[in-house]
């Protein structure tokens, strides 16, 4: 660091003293060192405040003391070994400031560096992806929490977690026991275990879907109202996906009062457009 070097001149010249000079400095001469101090440590300030690891609004008296800075600048250092961007860090600070904070030491982190590596098989590309999208899993543990959740995943025959999406990023980091509470979900109303796999390895936003606020309305909607089977969402699961309110039960009654039915995947994969012009 600029500030480092300085300061050891700055020392260096007080223990030995060069002699005086009648000479006044030409300006071509190198400026004092504290001059050269204020100056690194602006940059630095300028270049967290871009970062977004500083408030761009925060009050001189409010700014990190220079140690502080040293810490952030070092910490953004690991973070660009590891293959992060500028344009990178606002985003991961602003989710997960902890990951910036003075207690925290990067180097825990490395655990789950070496998971995503090794167990995943992601690239440091997909990585940084992973993490950027969801940085919370740098503070997750890799034997309690994220190889449980991987092999699992890979039970139910879950593929391509190491492309960065949210998606998988989260699932990564889930608990097993809530994962498995979307199986139980699915065999109670009356999935076989290896359907339920299915199923998830079909749709796995599934595990991000309440039960009884997104998963368990559709299905009442779909026997009660709907009068189907459950069976139909063994070939068409994606209808978990879609909105009750927006999509499904609009469409549906559009349909019965012109007395038309139609398999699922046609009456919620088809465009508004499309939907409506077919049966206006």
């Amino acid at each position: 660091m600029v500030y480092s070097l300085c300061l050891s001149a700055a020392l260096s010249s007080v223990s030995s003293p060069k002699p005086l000079t009648s000479q006044t400095p030409s300006p071509s001469q190198n400026p004092p060192l504290y001059i050269k101090f204020r100056t690194s440590h602006r940059v630095n300030l300028r270049y967290l405040r871009t970062l977004g690891l500083i408030d761009p609004k925060a009050k001189l008296h409010t700014l990190p003391s220079p140690e502080a800075v040293d810490q952030l600048i070092a910490r953004v250092d690991f973070f660009q070994s590891k293959g992060f961007s500028d344009s990178d860090f606002p985003r991961i600070a602003f989710l997960c400031p902890q990951l910036f904070s003075p207690d925290f030491d990067p180097a825990e982190t490395e655990p789950v560096f070496e998971f995503l590596a090794n167990d995943v098989v992601a690239s440091a590309q997909e990585s940084c992806g992973l993490i950027t999208r969801h940085p919370q899993i740098l503070l997750s543990n890799v034997e309690y929490r994220l190889k449980p959740a991987l092999d699992y995943l890979r039970q139910l025959g879950v593929e391509k977690l190491n492309v960065p999406t949210t998606l998988n990023a989260h699932l990564l980091n889930t608990q097993v026991e809530k994962l498995r509470a979307k199986i139980r979900f699915l065999r109670s109303i009356g999935l076989k275990y290896e359907e339920s796999a299915t199923v998830c390895a079909r749709l796995p936003a599934i595990f991000g879907y309440s039960i009884e606020e997104n998963l368990r309305p559709k299905y009442e909607y779909l026997v009660e109202e709907m009068e189907r089977s459950v069976e139909e969402l063994k070939g068409f699961p994606q209808y978990f996906g879609f909105s009750l309110r927006k999509r499904i039960a609009p469409r549906h009654l559009h349909l019965k009062q012109r007395n038309v039915r139609v398999p699922l995947n046609r009456m919620l994969m088809w465009s508004d457009e499309r939907f409506y012009a077919k049966w206006k």
